[in-house]
Order: C-alpha cells, then structure tokens, then sequence
C-alpha cells in the first residue's frame, strides 16, 4: 500500500496504518536514533517517544508523501531532547567520557564498516565540532540528503553543506598532518 493512503489511514485514527509505516522504516529509525543516543536503551527510549509524537500529531502532517522525512525530524528532535535530559543528570565530564566510550561501540554494530575503520573514524571525529558530526554521520553513514538533514536539524540547506564542506576539510587537514 503507498504511503499517502496509509498516512491518510493513520490521520482518521487507524493505528494499524501507522504501525505500518513504521514498521516498514523500523532499521533505518534505529540506526539513525544510536547514532544519536549512542546504546540500544536510549535508542529504544527515543525511538519510543518517536513513535508517541507521530500518534499525537499525525493529523498536523500537511503532505502524506513528506511522512517519512517529517518522522525522520521528530525522531532527530526526540534524541536531542533525551540527551539534553541526560545533560542535566550527568556530569559534563562523565558524560563526554560515556560519549566517546559509546560512539565508538555505536560504530561497531554498522556490519559494513571493519573494527579498524570504526576506530579510524571515531579518532577522527574527535577533531571536528558536534555540528560537523552530525551532518557528515547524516550525510555519509545515513545517506541522507542536504535538504533532509537540513529539515531534521532546522538550518538551513547551506548551513548543512557548510558544515559537511567543513569538517571534511577538517579532517582532511588533520589526516594529512598525521600521515
């Protein structure tokens, strides 16, 4: 079944048609949301509260065909919300030691990439800010485009290419100077 008939299914109340098209996702939601959260507990936890606000506010969605890119953003904001949460609790210092100690087991669990690459990729992480991250996970370990990651993380689609274009060159530099 398409995804606007289902969107439109889920609008008057049928939970079996947004089921479905999450269900339908369920891979590339969790994937995305442990790159965020970085453990398969806060994974879930976020991926749960996804799941609430798309039920809440399914009737708000304007475009049946946008379902999955507006999912996507409520997913993005749902971790982002849980780790300011997590800010709060934890420890600035704890947390960036969890953070690193996390980011690097999120990397293993990707089948694609071998335990030396994963390793590779983390250290090089280390030398760009958190926007950058973010956008160059987006863009290269989810294969999302500008505009899409630009709509999840509200900037705009120049913002996000700025961000890529920079901490490529980064780490570019960096890599260059290790070598």
């Amino acid at each position: 079944m398409k995804v606007a008939q289902l969107v439109k299914k889920a609008k008057r109340g049928n939970k079996e048609a947004l089921l479905q098209l999450i269900l339908s996702e369920k891979d590339a939601y969790y994937k995305l949301t442990y790159t965020y959260m970085g453990n398969t507990h806060d994974a879930m936890d976020a991926m749960e509260d996804m799941i609430v606000r798309l039920y809440e506010k399914i009737d708000q969605l304007k475009n049946e065909e946008a379902f999955y890119s507006w999912s996507r953003t409520i997913l993005v904001n749902s971790c982002k919300s849980l780790l300011q949460k997590r800010k709060k609790v934890v420890l600035l210092d704890d947390l960036q030691r969890t953070d690193e100690r996390e980011a690097g087991q999120a990397m293993t669990k990707d089948p694609y990439i071998s335990s030396d690459q994963q390793m590779d990729i983390q250290a090089l992480f280390i030398h760009i800010n958190q926007h950058q991250k973010e956008a160059i996970q987006l863009k290269y370990l989810h294969d999302l485009d500008y505009q899409t990651i630009a709509d999840m993380t509200n900037v705009s689609i120049g913002t996000v290419k700025s961000r890529v274009f920079q901490g490529l060159k980064k780490l570019r530099d960096y890599y260059k100077g290790e070598s």
